[in-house]
């Protein structure tokens, strides 16, 4: 795998998906995966928290629906997630102080028995920054700080897991993460955490319905796709420590998504933040949906995430860590600064 180009596993990633997830026309109603071999191991974490506490489930609840399907397929799940909910923070890391690991004893309703024949047990962790007991005051690690923990000896500490896992999963996130919220991301920067480990990532996000929420049938939804995902791309050998994928499933309020589409990242959001001023110094913090303002720039691209998901398809987007400008800009800059003496 480490051998071949990226542009060769893109390839046979879009073909896969494509092909196999959903068949030549594109439908996703393929038949159903079989199961990944047993001992399959799948670190899971999220930016939401493992709390999984509010009514509406946006602290968590998806993190527990790929946690239940993917046990029932048979692989062994640890979850090492940040103790309290952590949306927007990236790929932010903590430098200092300590960290510590809460076990979770009791599941949230209705997942208590999800991972019991697991050989893990489906261990549930917070990571809080701070001394042994977390609390509800204790601040928590961001996402990208429960994995790079969990690969750098968390993982045998805590489960005895004495090599990698064989994918770092995150999510499902509440809420799209397209076009530039991709770089406020902490479910798409744990993932990269993953990728800069040399771990293979997928990071899944769920569509908003018209309430603005992810509803509960969108997390059901995009915890099968995902797990039917994984195992394909497991059995293909097509999981790679060079990329990770990006997926956002869309509003299943009306139905299943029918149609995968492989994506690039957009360059017109779906919803940017907003700063209304309370007085002279302070302002406050807000979410506001696109098109509302002159800060929703408009979609450039054909192939974007953003129109794919307000199409009502899957979109899978391979993303990596390295921000390396290519092409001509790349060239033209190039040229004006090095091999000449510098502007004077």
């Amino acid at each position: 795998m480490k051998t071949r180009s990226v542009l060769k596993i893109g390839a046979l990633l879009a073909a896969t998906v494509t092909v196999v997830l959903t068949g030549a026309s594109g439908a996703v109603g393929a038949p159903a995966a079989p199961a990944p071999p047993a001992g399959m191991r799948v670190l899971l974490s999220n930016d939401d928290s493992m709390q999984a506490a509010r009514p509406d489930g946006a602290d968590g609840i998806g993190l527990y629906e790929l946690r239940k399907r993917l046990c029932a397929a048979g692989a062994d799940v640890v979850v090492v997630a940040p103790w309290a909910y952590m949306s927007g923070a990236s790929g932010a890391v903590t430098t200092g102080g300590t960290v510590s690991a809460q076990r979770r004893t009791v599941m949230p309703a209705g997942y208590q028995q999800d991972c019991a024949g697991a050989p893990s047990g489906g261990a549930v962790f917070g990571l809080c920054r701070g001394t042994s007991p977390c609390t509800p005051a204790s601040p928590s690690a961001t996402p990208a700080d429960t994995v790079k923990f969990a690969l750098r000896g968390g993982l045998g500490h805590l489960v005895g897991w004495r090599d990698e896992p064989d994918v770092v999963v995150t999510g499902i996130n509440s809420g799209p993460n397209v076009s530039s919220s991709i770089n406020d991301s902490g479910t798409v920067g744990a993932a990269i955490a993953a990728v800069d480990s040399e771990v293979p990532a997928v990071a899944f996000s769920g569509m908003i319905g018209d309430d603005l929420v992810v509803g509960r049938k969108t997390y059901e939804a995009a915890a099968e796709f995902g797990v039917r995902l994984l195992t394909r791309l497991w059995q293909r050998d097509l999981l790679s420590p060079r990329f990770a994928l990006n997926v956002n499933y869309p509003d299943a309020a009306r139905g299943k998504a029918s149609r995968v589409s492989w994506t690039s990242m957009g360059t017109g959001p779906l919803a940017v933040a907003t700063f209304a001023p309370v007085d002279a110094d302070t302002f406050t913090l807000g979410l506001g949906l696109c098109p509302a303002d002159r800060y929703c720039p408009p979609e450039t691209k054909r192939d974007s995430d953003t129109e794919a998901i307000r199409r009502g398809e899957v979109s899978i987007t391979p993303i990596t860590a390295d921000r390396t400008l290519p092409g001509r800009d790349a060239d033209r800059v190039r040229a004006a600064v090095i091999g000449g003496r510098l502007p004077g």
